[in-house]
């Protein structure tokens, strides 16, 4: 009969377009998976940043007037984008933290007066810091740092900088003798075998730590750095002193125990500004002891020692005192 059509091929066409219907079904199922989950993951993103931000708020405190970002023995191997939002902070006490690196948004925070990082493992200092130009302390003792940026001589405000105990730190940018304000500088326990030229140029320098490095020499102009009033060169090599020591006129701390010294600049005896002086473990030429004048008690000893030190500056005196004796000596016997 015209227009039947078999039963078989009617099934047969059915299943087929049952088939496609379900796979076209299938598809948009997963793409609105797909869109649903993105969203749902830029959801999940936006509450997390919000819960990050909501931690770090808590952190914040107002000490001496000044608004102070302090987290301590916390897992923060990075720092949050969301950070910015706190851009008012003046201050960062972040310590024990892992962290790993100062995030390059630094430069956002234009108010920050100190950054203290200390005991993390910060490995590198960024470029952006440059633009910290209120930056008074930048304090990184205890991390990983092996370069100074140049861009840290832009910080014209900078008072104090430590450095101390990032072991492979060896050298720093010229550029920084232009820190015109830095008082205190902190490079002890690193790799220096010299102390940088940029070091002895800064102006109001005043006091230097460069203990526990391998400085075998000091520069022969030390005496431009007039207005020093402390070093420390504690565990070094040193071997000897450079005349022009004795031209510190504002030295009064000077502590070089531990090192390779095998004599004292008779010229030091005139440095009547020396109020503290340690040469304690230097095989020096001369076994000087110091005059006892009266017998004294255990306690008493005890007591002196700490107040004249053995190694300090009575000992400086006569020894350089003795010195003079053996050499007019062998002069008259010549």
């Amino acid at each position: 009969m015209l227009g039947v059509v078999p039963c078989g091929s009617v099934t047969s066409i059915k299943a087929l377009w049952e088939t496609r219907i379900q796979k076209i079904q299938q598809e948009e199922e997963k793409r609105r998976l797909t869109r649903g989950g993105a969203k749902s993951r830029l959801s999940l993103g936006f509450w997390e940043d919000r819960a990050v931000l909501a931690r770090l708020k808590q952190k914040q405190q107002t000490e001496d007037g000044r608004l102070v970002l302090r987290i301590e023995q916390e897992e923060w191997k990075s720092l949050p984008g969301s950070l910015v939002q706190l851009s008012q902070v003046q201050e960062w006490q972040i310590h024990r933290t892992g962290l790993q690196k100062i995030p390059h948004f630094i430069s956002n925070f234009q108010n920050v007066l100190v950054l203290d990082l200390s005991r993390n493992n910060v490995s590198e200092i960024p470029k952006q810091i440059g633009k910290l130009t209120r930056l008074r302390e930048l304090l990184l003792s205890y991390n990983r740092v092996q370069f100074v940026p140049e861009e840290l001589s832009c910080c014209e405000n900078l008072e104090r900088l430590e450095l101390a105990m990032n072991r492979d730190l060896n050298q720093l940018p010229h550029q920084l003798r232009n820190l015109e304000k830095l008082q205190h500088l902190d490079l002890s326990m690193n790799d220096f075998t010299s102390v940088p030229d940029c070091v002895v140029g800064l102006p109001t320098l005043e006091w230097l730590d460069m203990g526990g490095n391998r400085l075998q020499r000091l520069p022969e102009d030390i005496h431009r750095m007039e207005k020093r009033h402390t070093l420390w060169l504690q565990r070094n090599h040193l071997d000897k002193l450079p005349e022009n020591i004795s031209r510190m006129a504002s030295l009064d701390t000077l502590v070089l125990s531990g090192n390779r010294l095998t004599d004292i600049p008779p010229l030091m005896e005139d440095m009547s500004n020396l109020r503290f002086v340690n040469f304690r473990d230097n095989p020096l030429t001369l076994d000087v002891r110091l005059p006892c004048n009266k017998p004294k008690t255990e306690d008493e000893a005890e007591e002196d020692e700490d107040e004249t030190e053995m190694f300090g500056r009575e000992f400086m005196q006569v020894y350089i005192q003795e010195a003079r004796k053996r050499a007019a000596t062998v002069s008259s016997n010549r």
